[in-house]
């Protein structure tokens, strides 16, 4: 298995969005009903990113993964609302790729472009009750800060907790 990882391009974006609705919809799948991903198709999320790339591509940075030529996984990364962080706001993975190694490799060089923020320390936020998402992320050195909040996704209002990690 080769992996490669790149600045996204423009092209890229109706990818994204299709591997991050069918990440969601695996990863939440027992937090989240189904019909609720249903409603928001790969369709929606490819064009959410098409519109939101458009506005921060000069402050944000998004990366893919290939494995073989084929997307696998992306990040994107930018800065953050709190002071003296910046913050790895998106990390997902193709479901079918998921504990091949590649999300580490997406992390460790969200990791390494974090820094170029010249940000103290790198945050994100993750659901509380997404056992899976946390134990990925302690295993890569990120530690629950104390931060909480409760957020939407697909509307359903969702606990979150933040994660830190030192630069």
């Amino acid at each position: 298995m080769t992996v490669s990882l790149r600045p996204a391009e423009d092209g890229d974006l109706a990818a994204i969005g299709a591997l991050h609705h069918r990440s969601r919809a695996t990863a939440y799948a027992h937090l989240i009903p189904a019909e609720t991903f249903a409603a928001r198709g790969p369709e929606a999320m490819s064009a959410w990113w098409v519109e939101r790339w458009r506005w921060e591509r000069d402050t944000h940075r998004m990366t893919v993964a290939e494995v073989d030529g084929e997307l696998a996984g992306f990040t994107y990364l930018g800065p953050s609302e709190t002071e003296g962080a910046a913050e790895l706001y998106a990390i997902h993975l193709a479901p079918e790729r998921v504990g091949a190694g590649v999300g580490r490799r997406l992390m460790i060089d969200a990791l390494e472009r974090l820094g170029g923020f010249g940000a103290e320390r790198a945050v994100l936020w993750v659901l509380e009750d997404n056992a899976v998402a946390r134990r990925f992320y302690e295993k890569g050195g990120w530690l629950p800060d104390g931060a909480v909040r409760v957020a939407p996704v697909n509307d359903r209002d969702l606990p979150q907790l933040r994660y830190s990690h030192p630069l």
